[in-house]
């Protein structure tokens, strides 16, 4: 299968550029998802995770994410994930060949099992944690069920690790993909934390996602990010992960470099990315 390769590109939307990432998996592959688009399981083609605006309100995202997904040239079925966090500070792991590819905001920490449900305070709070977990190889259908289940544990447990005390966030999102059968493949029908696509997965998730959300609360420390208004040729990376490799500073100092970057500067021809 080769590395996850995960693609940035940007679009303007509500005063600002808005940026999203796409995984462009292909033909060969189930997923099981919790997304508003393409959410439930079978086959799918791509996994595109926007991210909007604080405050998003609008009452149809799946057409919203379907709209997004055709700008981006995917066709044919696929999973569409959003959220107010920052996508550009994607972490992800991987543990002999399971794959988490994590996008983290906790801005309203919640258990699932909670009493009543706060309005809040008014304070900036974009959140939602979107994961992507991906095995590559055929699971059957509980057990790509019992894969969603793992990451989801595996979820919680980076977050207590973390110091958050929580189960996740309302919004939280979670899509699972391995490969699809072919002749002669046996799918394997296990998923759980001790099985071997399972214990690999939940240590990806749990790595990502702890990163992840480390992440978040250095950057809540530091208030509301930087916006820039006009798209920039950086904002479009055909693999976000080898821009991050190839300057060798780890994602955050990459995203700091970009706002760098492109802050204040008029807009730049962009780029198409080439997968």
């Amino acid at each position: 299968m080769g590395r996850v390769r995960i693609a940035r590109a940007g679009r303007i939307e509500d005063g600002a550029c808005r940026h999203l990432l796409v995984w462009r998996a292909g033909p060969g592959w189930r997923m099981v998802s919790s997304a508003i688009l393409g959410g439930g399981v079978g086959e799918r083609g791509w996994v595109l995770n926007a991210q909007v605006r604080p405050g998003y309100s609008r009452l149809d995202p799946d057409r919203h994410l379907a709209d997004l997904a055709s700008a981006e040239g995917l066709t044919g079925p696929g999973v569409g994930l959003m959220t107010a966090a920052r996508v550009d500070d994607v972490t992800w792991a991987e543990d002999e060949g399971a794959t988490a590819v994590v996008t983290t905001g906790i801005g309203l920490p919640t258990w699932a099992a909670a009493d009543a449900v706060s309005a809040g305070d008014g304070a900036y709070r974009p959140g939602t944690i979107n994961i992507l977990a991906v095995v590559p190889a055929p699971v059957s259908d509980a057990g790509l069920v019992n894969l969603l289940a793992t990451a989801t544990e595996a979820k919680v447990q980076a977050l207590l690790d973390a110091g958050y005390s929580c189960s996740g966030t309302p919004s939280d999102a979670v899509c699972v993909a391995v490969r699809a059968p072919g002749p002669g493949d046996e799918p394997d029908p296990f998923g759980g934390p001790r099985s071997v696509w399972g214990s690999r997965l939940a240590r990806a998730v749990h790595s990502a996602v702890r990163r992840g959300a480390e992440r978040d609360r250095e950057r809540r420390a530091e208030g509301p990010p930087a916006v820039h208004t006009v798209r920039q040729a950086s904002c479009h990376l055909p693999d976000v992960r080898a821009a991050v490799d190839d300057q060798a500073c780890g994602a955050r100092a990459f995203v700091e470099a970009v706002d760098e970057a492109t802050a204040g500067r008029p807009a730049a021809p962009l780029t198409t990315p080439s997968g």
